[in-house]
């Protein structure tokens, strides 16, 4: 038996438990029981010696025949205030066509108050079939402004109402790392790439720290109803001064014990010079009443480039042709949104003061110049790794460097069901050859670390672990499988999301059900984890029937 000699159980939960203890060739790590005193596992072994630790007041959890018990998933790249924020704005991410988003939008206009903007995301050029225009949307909008983040949240369609807000004519150039699409005369045409979502966004009125706050408790619910017991909370653009109201929402939260699960926030470069001001530190408690068991500091957050979507990630070589011929942003290899010089300096500033980088990388071309600006400094941000987000297309020279240089690599898997038409038509052979390689990145002993990227995506993380495994999605034709060589096993897809993103926030105790860990329980059916993974089978449907935090009941279905 692991443990702690004396220590008496609280808890004993007995049957069948995927410690994910060990490395990859442990596997699941099973053992039959844990047991948990004051909110941490104190041993893990056979029941018989773990019974040993109990008392007439130990409670018992025996998981039923068919259940098994896995530590707490952690996604790594969930943008919780804002998709808490999204749960009352336009969502088109169901909408087939342009009519169909046309449709939702106006329905959304009529209860809009005077002065109101209408907002949302969820549209997407290639399922449309081309870019949307801000004649359409004005149709619809019933005199309010409106800006609709496109499903990558990387380019924003606005509509004439809020054009003329912000002052924007065919004399408008272009702003350093973004693209105004435009119509003949050159006037903006609706869509705004990248850095100029600003010139729309800058003039919407931003949430109070109240109302994201307000709209974060109904979302930790949903989150612990999918086994979600921990966020790292890549930020969001604040064009205030200061933190912003995303981290004042998370210190109230944390200061009155509101927050029911494990969060590391980010901030952005717009912020950089506030978090030194407030003396964050990456790996370090946010709120001193919270005293980290909740709420820490993680990450400054940059950007090298765009993405796949909005060909704005930047590219070794150019993007394929589009189909109509129209003009990509940039010089057909995409943008930088922060050029590399710059980059190595953000990166350098932020690691004299102790606070570690992800930087959001989605080309080849993105992350080569990542990896050279993060590798200087890859070991002087401790407890925290630096992070590469996203690496959706990496060159086999650069697939080793994360390994060699201790930067772990952050990706949203599920982005493969979507993306891969457009990535194979986009990106050509390179797409298959060096697109999404989560198995070449995970075998050259580098950290995986898995997220859902909502509200880009859904928060529930289970399709991505899914889609990591079979390469395969019901929407695609036959039996067609992107990658087949990069796929995961299932262990490896559960520990990417659990073991890989609490190894890159220097938190060892947690991910895992060992000794001294928290003891954050999710119970599943065990076929998820042992029967045939087939798309849209049990893996991707996951629903525990019970989920707890610190050994205490959190969910219960």
């Amino acid at each position: 038996m692991n443990g702690a000699a004396g220590s008496r159980a609280d808890l004993l939960v007995t049957g069948r438990v995927a410690t994910l203890a060990g490395g990859r060739a442990s596997g699941f790590g099973w053992l039959e029981a844990i047991a948990i005193h004051d909110g941490r596992v104190v041993a893990a072994g056979s029941a018989s010696d773990v019974e040993g630790l109990t008392d007439p007041g130990t409670h018992r959890l025996a998981l039923e025949p068919g259940e098994v018990a896995i530590p707490g998933i952690i996604d790594a790249h969930l943008h919780l205030a804002e998709r808490g924020m999204a749960a009352d704005r336009v969502n088109l991410t169901e909408a087939a066509t342009l009519s169909d988003g046309l449709e939702i939008v106006a329905g959304v206009a009529s209860r809009v108050t005077t002065g109101g903007w209408i907002q949302g995301h969820g549209w997407l050029a290639d399922r449309w079939g081309g870019w949307p225009t801000a004649d359409r949307i004005e149709a619809v909008s019933a005199g309010h402004p409106a800006a609709i983040w496109a499903h990558d949240h990387h380019a924003i369609w606005a509509n004439e109402t809020a054009i003329r807000l912000a002052g924007l004519d065919a004399t408008t150039p272009d702003p350093p790392g973004g693209a105004i699409r435009r119509l003949e005369d050159g006037r903006p045409a609706g869509v705004f790439h990248e850095a100029a979502s600003r010139l729309i966004t800058s003039r919407i009125p931003p949430p109070s720290a109240d109302e994201i706050a307000g709209s974060i408790g109904p979302l930790v619910e949903q989150l612990l109803a999918h086994g979600v017991t921990g966020v790292h909370d890549p930020g969001a653009l604040s064009l205030q001064a200061g933190l912003g109201p995303a981290i004042d929402a998370y210190r109230g939260l944390a200061a009155t014990g509101g927050l029911r699960i494990r969060i590391h926030v980010c901030v952005r470069e717009e912020q950089l010079d506030a978090a030194l001001e407030a003396g964050l530190r990456s790996g370090r408690p946010i709120e001193a009443a919270d005293d980290g068991v909740r709420l820490r500091f993680g990450w400054l957050k940059l950007f090298a480039d765009g993405t796949l979507g909005s060909r704005s990630a930047s590219m070794l070589e150019p993007f394929e042709p589009e189909p109509d011929g129209s003009p990509q942003p940039g010089d057909g290899r995409g943008l930088w949104m922060t050029e590399p010089e710059r980059l190595v300096e953000l990166v350098r500033r932020a690691a004299d003061a102790g606070i570690g980088c992800l930087i959001h990388a989605i080309g080849d071309r993105a992350v080569r110049v990542a990896l050279d600006a993060l590798e200087p400094v890859a070991g002087a941000t401790r407890p925290v790794m630096p992070r590469l987000e996203h690496v959706q297309l990496a060159t086999e020279a650069d697939v080793g460097r994360f390994a060699r240089a201790g930067i772990a690599a952050s990706v949203q898997p599920i982005h493969l069901r979507s993306d891969a038409e457009a990535a194979r038509r986009l990106w050509g052979a390179r797409a298959e050859h060096d697109g999404y390689r989560l198995r070449s990145i995970l075998e050259t002993g580098a950290i995986l670390a898995f997220g859902t990227d909502a509200p880009v995506e859904s928060i529930d993380p289970w399709p991505g672990i899914e889609i990591a495994v079979t390469r395969r999605s019901r929407s695609w034709p036959g039996e067609d499988r992107f990658g087949a060589s990069e796929a995961l096993s299932v262990a490896d897809a559960l520990r990417a999301a659990t073991v890989g993103p609490a190894t890159t926030a220097g938190t060892p105790d947690r991910g895992r059900l060992v000794p001294g860990s928290v003891a954050d329980v999710v119970v599943i059916p065990a076929a998820a984890l042992e029967g045939p993974v087939e798309p849209g089978g049990l893996l991707g449907r996951v629903r525990p029937r019970l989920v707890l935090v610190d050994g205490e009941v959190a969910f219960e279905r």
